[in-house]
């Protein structure tokens, strides 16, 4: 519990004081880089007062290419243990009641994270067109294609939409297996627990590989290296 509240107390000093003199100071160079590169140390700060290790495995899967990362998403831990271990600057697509707090979601927004409403489907692939506008510009993207959190930390179904971003993108497609996290931070739960989180890059597929009317045979196969990168408990219930 301690650990926690040093954890939300350095979150709360940094949304106060730190932020918005990072959003003036994009606002008056048009460069979110500086901003990008802060948060990810502050994110890096967050898990060291959470005594959280974070241990990385398959860099050399990773192109040089425009890459959408593609992970199993377990925790909310999950993007403060990944993110500040993607070597290089990347955008996230986002639910859209991250997007609700004022000061935050201006930061949000010049980071370049993208708001996706899963309950309209017109809004989510306005969401995908931003998204592959993004890539196209050269901006990789951090994507959770299960759509939601797994409640018991198992690998659930991904959704197609990750995918025909990537091919519409011309992007290589890097499977993310993310294990631990959810024994650190339990969904519903705020208390997050010392412990060794496990990133492991897959072999990347190249999604020009693939025509749009087979985003579904891509799914399945990046589906299948980010569970087989995955330990034993978090590997798919039978069905899945």
């Amino acid at each position: 519990m301690i650990r926690t509240i040093m954890v939300l107390t350095f979150v709360a000093l940094a949304l106060l004081f730190v932020q918005p003199l990072l959003i003036l100071w994009t606002l008056l160079t048009g460069d979110a880089n500086f901003m990008y590169w802060t948060f990810i140390g502050a994110l890096r700060i967050v898990l060291r007062l959470a005594g959280i290790r974070v241990r990385v495995e398959g860099l050399e899967n990773i192109p040089s290419g425009v890459c959408v990362f593609t992970s199993n998403h377990a925790s909310n831990l999950d993007p403060v243990a990944l993110v500040p271990n993607i070597p290089r600057r990347v955008g996230l697509l986002a639910k859209k009641e991250v997007f609700r707090i004022p000061i935050l979601s201006k930061a949000l927004l010049l980071a370049k994270l993208v708001p996706v409403d899963r309950s309209d489907k017109e809004a989510a692939a306005e969401s995908v067109d931003i998204a592959v506008d993004y890539l196209k510009e050269g901006l990789s993207f951090l994507v959770y294609p299960e759509g939601t959190r797994s409640s018991e930390g198992r690998l659930l179904p991904f959704k197609k939409g990750t995918f025909l971003m990537a091919i519409r993108a011309a992007a290589w497609v890097v499977p993310v297996s993310l294990a631990g996290t959810q024994r650190l931070m339990r969904k519903g739960d705020w208390t997050i627990h010392p412990g060794e989180v496990l990133v492991r890059y897959g072999p990347a597929v190249k999604a020009t590989e693939y025509a749009e009317d087979q985003r579904d045979e891509l799914r399945r196969r990046v589906q299948e290296r980010v569970a087989a990168g995955l330990p034993d408990d978090q590997k798919p219930s039978a069905g899945n």
